[in-house]
C-alpha cells in the first residue's frame, strides 16, 4: 500500500527573490513593480521563515537547503518543479523551460542526491535515478510536481499539458515510474494554465479542482478519474485559482494526522462551504506568502518538494 502524504519536505531558502522575467512568458500568476530588490527579498524571507516555523511546529522535518548568488535563481524557492521523489527509492529529475531555473538544479542536484542516497543505505536499500534533463536540449519540458498533481496512494498522476508540460515526456514519466498518465487541457483567461498544480491539488480523501478550466472534451474523463479513486471532489472557480486555492498539498504532521497548507490568500478565498468540506477530514494550515505570490507567481504548494523513501 502506497502513501499519499509525508511529514518530510525540502524547502530552499531564498537569497535574491525577485519576479523572473524568463518565467513571466507563460507563467500568468506573475506580477511585477518598481519596488527596490532588497525589500522584495527581505518580505519574502520573512514569509519563507514564518511558513517553516509553521511547518515544525506541525512536526513537519524541514530540510532547509540555501540558496547563493554564485549565479542568479530568482526561483529557486520553489524546488519540486526540478526534482520530486517516490517510495521504493526513486529520485527523479526534470528538465525546466526557464534557463535560470537550470541554475537551481545544477546548485543543488548533488546535495539532494547524496541527502537520498543517505536516505535508502539507512533503509538498506538503493537510489534509483530518472535524469531527464536531458531534454532541455530538444525543448522538451516536464516541470515535476508543479506540471503534474500525483495521486500517489492510486499511483495516479494528473497532468495539464502547456509549453511546460509535454506530452511525451509526461508519458515517459508514468511509464518509468509506474503511474497511470491522466492528460488533459486547462486554461485561464483563454491561456494554457502553466502549471497543473495551480488548478488542481490532490489529497487522501480531497481533490481541489477548479473543473471550470480544464477543456469540456477532458472534463468529463478528469472527474470520472477522480471519482474512480475515491475523492470527494472539491470545486473551486477560476477566480479561487488566481487566488491559488489550487496550489495547496496536504502532509503528515507529528501526530500521524494529515492536514492541508496553503496561503493566507487561498483561505480567505474559501466558502464556508468549501471550508467545512476540507475540515471534515483534515485541518487547514495557513500562512501569509503574498510577496512570494505577487511576484513569483506560485503558492504554498510550489515551495514543498516532498521527501518519500
Amino acid at each position: 500500500m502506497y502513501k499519499h502524504t509525508t511529514n518530510e519536505v525540502v524547502m530552499v531558502q531564498p537569497v535574491m527573490f525577485m519576479y523572473n522575467a524568463e518565467t513571466a512568458v507563460n507563467n500568468k500568476y506573475q506580477n511585477t513593480s518598481d519596488e527596490n530588490s532588497n525589500k522584495i527579498q527581505e518580505r519574502a524571507l520573512r514569509e519563507f521563515n514564518e511558513l517553516v516555523n509553521k511547518l515544525n511546529i506541525k512536526g513537519v522535518n524541514v530540510n532547509v537547503l540555501k540558496d547563493n548568488l554564485s549565479s542568479s535563481t530568482p526561483d529557486s524557492i520553489f524546488p519540486n518543479n526540478w526534482f520530486s521523489t517516490h517510495e521504493g527509492g526513486h529520485l527523479v529529475f526534470y528538465p525546466m523551460y526557464a534557463r535560470n531555473r537550470r541554475e537551481e538544479v545544477e546548485k543543488f542536484k548533488h546535495e539532494i542526491t547524496e541527502m537520498m542516497k543517505r536516505k535508502q543505505i539507512k533503509e538498506g536499500r538503493g537510489l534509483k535515478i530518472y535524469d531527464y534533463l536531458s531534454f532541455e536540449y530538444t525543448d522538451k519540458f516536464l516541470e515535476g510536481t508543479g506540471s503534474m498533481v500525483i495521486d500517489r496512494k492510486n499511483r495516479t498522476a494528473y497532468c495539464s499539458l502547456s509549453p511546460r508540460a509535454d506530452k511525451d515526456l509526461f508519458l515517459r514519466f508514468c511509464e518509468d515510474t509506474n503511474h497511470k498518465p491522466v492528460y488533459f487541457g486547462a486554461y485561464q483567461d483563454g491561456v494554457p494554465i502553466y502549471h497543473t498544480n495551480v488548478m488542481m491539488g490532490i489529497g487522501e480523501k480531497n481533490a481541489i479542482v477548479c473543473l471550470e478550466a480544464i477543456s469540456e472534451p477532458d472534463r468529463e474523463r478528469v472527474v470520472n478519474e477522480l471519482n474512480g479513486a475515491g475523492k470527494n471532489i472539491i470545486e473551486i472557480s477560476l477566480d479561487q485559482v488566481k487566488k491559488f486555492l489550487g496550489n495547496t498539498l496536504e502532509l503528515r504532521g507529528g501526530d500521524g494526522k494529515n492536514f492541508i497548507v496553503m496561503s493566507d490568500s487561498a483561505y480567505n478565498s474559501l466558502t464556508e462551504h468549501q471550508k467545512e468540506q476540507i475540515l471534515e477530514s483534515t485541518e487547514i494550515l495557513h500562512s501569509n506568502i503574498e510577496t512570494i505570490e505577487f511576484y513569483g507567481g506560485g503558492s504554498v504548494r510550489c515551495m514543498l518538494a516532498e521527501i518519500f523513501i
